[in-house]
Parts: structure tokens; sequence; C-alpha cells
């Protein structure tokens, strides 16, 4: 199974993530294929979002009576090969409510992944970007292989359901060998389903069609806001195209400075962090914590009930049972966001008395399956994009010889996301560097946030980031807070030294402390 990810649940405030290692980039001269760059958007009324989207009804228009357009952007297949074959690019945007006098220009988010569809999650999260909408169309895509941009395809509905069932985190050897055989089914449905698409995904390709994108939307300069993963997009981009970034600001920021068993070995340490607070939390409530009688207790009952559920699931939601791999992952996917602490504490006490309805919905959320038993393309992309970029391959031995550190970093989550490194095994096509070179001298500012309570960037990565951008570009602003990424925690002092930087240029000192 692939390490942990996920992109932004557009119906609620978190986000996805992680870790994509990517690659080193070489620089690129402007503009690829003449034609592609003068090419015309055609904008239309949006359709409601397909299968691989997420599904579920057209964007509605916004409170201001703002209406969505989308439009395709025809792109190189192979950026080696400008003239070559096109992929089409899914876009969204709603335009500025300002005077066109004072329209900066284009504002393009990435919400991370990577994986995540821009255009099902922008109408989602707009209406916290209102302020920006004074001086910027909000514009958003669905990167290659994502949502409607020619989607990576791996296994169909009822094999994911299997997939995500499975044991995750094998007991002996014939568990062991189940696991891998369902990882190189999995790999093996993506090379035959969407072999085309899968050499062309790496985030330096992604950045390039970023590039085209500014171009296309008529801005000398990218003006940028990206989250998680978009975080490495984004310093990828400003590594190959530096005297081109405009304003640009880093949210939840992922260390591009570490590979993936250092980037998973992060995130196991973020999220134990994380259960940590969500556990203080708990018992510090006036009324009685439901689920324990001290934050160790509600700890042990959590790793209590995961061991019980490995040699006997309970009801989940019919007919699917709520197994060890399911809970962990509805755990984790409620840890993102202290929103979800709640649905949290709702779904642990449920699950002890034997119902499993709960954990699964959030298991659901984090695996991108909606109620009618659709799942998204998000797994697919998220492993052909990682894959795709980052170089180390583990095996079974890998983790084996791992599963110490990882379990000292965290005796709840150790374990699945020590295994979930095998995703890239046999994979068809070879990963590209250990990590990802963003170094981008003569760029303008990055704002770069971190959060100190982040589970799925953990916070160090937002000075990794700041050192490796390089001296002058990054520039770093801490928030003292809970769940993934600072600007939709609706802090006022984070938000207030965003919009300034984007809407005004002013660059907040840097070390500013939000609390």
């Amino acid at each position: 199974m692939p390490s942990l990810l996920r992109p932004r649940a557009a119906a609620l405030t978190l986000s996805a993530v992680l870790l994509s290692t990517m690659l080193a980039g070489c620089g690129s001269d402007e503009a690829q294929d003449e034609d592609l760059t003068r090419q015309e958007l055609s904008w239309k009324a949006c359709p409601a979002p397909d299968e691989a989207q997420g599904g579920g009804a057209s964007p509605s228009p916004l409170p201001d009576g703002g209406e969505w357009q989308c439009a395709t952007m025809k792109a190189p297949l192979d950026w080696d090969d400008p003239k070559g074959d096109t992929i089409g690019l899914e876009l969204i945007r709603v335009g500025t409510t300002g005077a066109e006098n004072e329209r900066i220009g284009s504002l393009i988010f990435n919400f991370g992944g990577p994986g995540g569809s821009g255009v099902s999650s922008l109408p989602g999260f707009a209406e916290s970007y209102e302020k920006l909408r004074t001086r910027y169309d909000l514009v958003s895509f669905d990167p290659r292989g994502v949502g409607r941009s020619d989607p990576v395809i791996c296994e169909n509905d009822q094999q994911l359901d299997a997939y995500f069932q499975q044991d995750g985190t094998p007991d002996d050897a014939a568990e062991r060998t189940q696991l891998l055989d369902s990882t190189t089914e999995f790999n093996d449905a993506c090379e035959q389903n969407s072999e085309k698409i899968l050499p062309h995904v790496r985030t330096t390709d992604a950045a390039r069609d970023l590039d085209l994108m500014r171009q296309v939307l008529g801005d000398d300069k990218l003006h940028y806001f990206g989250i998680s993963y978009g975080t490495e997009l984004g310093g990828v981009y400003a590594h190959l195209f530096p005297e081109r970034v405009g304003r640009a600001v880093f949210d939840a920021v992922v260390d591009p400075t570490k590979n993936p068993e250092q980037g998973s070995l992060g995130q196991a340490k973020g999220f134990q962090l994380a259960v940590d607070n969500f556990a203080e939390d708990c018992v510090s409530k006036t009324e009685e914590c439901p689920i324990g009688d001290s934050a160790q207790d509600v700890k042990d009952r959590i790793a209590t009930l995961l061991k019980d559920l490995d040699r006997k699931p309970v009801e989940g939601i019919f007919p699917r049972q709520l197994t060890q791999t399911a809970a962990t992952s509805g755990i984790l996917q409620a840890l993102y966001s202290k929103d979800l602490w709640e649905f949290l504490t709702d779904g642990l006490e449920e699950a002890y008395d034997g119902n499993g309805s709960t954990l699964m919905i959030l298991s659901d959320l984090m695996n991108g399956r909606s109620e009618n038993g659709e799942y998204d393309n998000s797994t697919a992309a998220f492993t052909a994009i990682s894959c795709a970029d980052a170089k180390p391959r583990y095996d079974a031995a890998d983790v084996e010889r791992l599963l110490p550190q990882f379990r000292a970093a965290s005796p709840l989550f150790g374990d699945s996301m020590a295994w979930g490194m095998i995703g890239c095994t046999d994979w068809a096509v070879a990963g590209a560097a250990d990590h990802p070179d963003v170094s981008a001298p003569g760029a303008a500012p990055i704002l770069v946030v971190g959060n100190t309570g982040d589970p799925a960037t953990p916070y160090e990565g937002a000075r990794a980031m700041v050192n490796a951008l390089g001296k002058g570009v990054g520039v770093e602003l801490t928030y003292r807070g809970q769940g993934h990424g600072a600007y939709d925690s609706k802090n006022k002092c984070v938000q207030g030294a965003v919009n300034g930087y984007l809407l005004d240029g002013k660059v907040p000192p840097a070390g500013t402390v939000c609390t």
C-alpha cells in the first residue's frame, strides 16, 4: 500500500498529504511549443465532477454570485518532445471581485496530495480566500494524471475495496506475502491501464505545466498558493523558473531534503504527536472524556482496539467490516484537522461497542471513496507521481530492518507507515531522485508557513524549505496550532500576514510567530 497521503476533501477542512519526494530538475527555456503558449481557453460553466474527481454536483455560485468556469488547457504529453502528443489539463476559476485596475492577476492553488483534484477542491474552500479574490482571479487545476487531466487508472472499485481492507501490518510470512502480492497486483494494474501517462507525471512535468498555465492566463509572473504537496510543486517551479516567481505562499510545508524513508519516519512522529495532543485535549475538557481516564489510557485503549481488530474486525458499513487497516486510516484522517477530533471521539466510542461505522466513514474519506462506493483516482495518482519522483525502492527486508525505528517514533502508527514504503516496489517507471531540488537563487520572496502541530508535514519542514530555497528567498512564518496547514485555521495573525503579502506585497519579518 502507498505511504500515507490524502488530497484535501473539499467538504471538510482537511488536506492531504504527503510524502512525495521528488526529482531534481534542470532549467528550461521560456516557452515550450509557441502554439500552446498562444492557445485561448474556452471557459464554460463547470460540469459535475466525474468519478475520478470524486463525483458530486456542479459547484454552486459563491454568495456574491461569482460563477465558476472551467476550461481545458493543452500541454505536451512529453516535455522533452513539446511538439509531440498533447494532453488536456482541466482548470477552474472564479473572477476577481475588485476593480480591473486593482487586479494583480491569477492566483493559482495546488491543494496537495499528490493526487488531489484542484477543480473539485477550490469551490469548497473559496470562501476562505474571499479576501484574496479582491485582487486575483482564483484558479486551480487537476495536475496531469489527476481527476479530468488524463487520470491514472489502476484497480476498479471492487478491487480497491479489498485493497483498503487488507492487513497493512503483516505479522507473519503468509500475511507479508499477501501484502506484497496485493501491492504487485495494484502496480501491475496501473501499468496495464495507464502505461502512456505514467512516465510523464513527475513533479517537474507539473511545474512546466504551471509555467505554461501562467503564460496562457496572461501573467508575467506566477502568483501561487501551495499547500502540503503543493509546497513541493511550488519549490520545484521556483527552482526551474526563479525569475518567473511572483507572490507565492507555501503552507503545510513538505521537507524537500528528506528521502521517502526519512519523510515517512517524520510523519510517524508527527501523527504520534497529533494523537498525543488529541488525547490530552479529550481528558482536559470539563466533562468526562468518554474514551479514557487519562491521556495514556486513551492511547492504550486505541492500541488495544487496533490489536483486537487485527484478530477480529467489527461491523463497519455493510457489507464491509472495520479492519485494523481501515480503523488506522480513519484515525489518521481525523488527526489532520482539530475540527474532526469530536468525530474521532465518537468513532472510537462506537468502535469499542462493536460499531465501526464512523471510523469507516473517516477511512473512506482518507481513501477517496464516495457513499455510492466509487473511488476517485487520488490513490492511483498519488502512487504514480510519488513513484516517478522518488528514486529509492524498498522491499520487505528494508521494512523489517526499519521497523524498530518506526515503532519508537510512533507506537500506534509506526508499523503501518513503515510498511507503506513498499508501494513503489517494482513500479513500471524509474524514480528520478532521492528528493527534489528547490534551490531558487534570485527568486522573489516566498512566504513559508509552518504549523508546530502539523501531523502530516511536520513543522521542521518549513525551516528546511527556507534553507533549501536559498538566502533571501524563503521567509519563515510559524503558527503554533494544531492540524494540517495554517491559513485555513482562520487564525487572524496567519491570514493577516499571508493576505498582506499576496495583496500588498508586504513581506512579514522573518521568524514571525502566530499563536
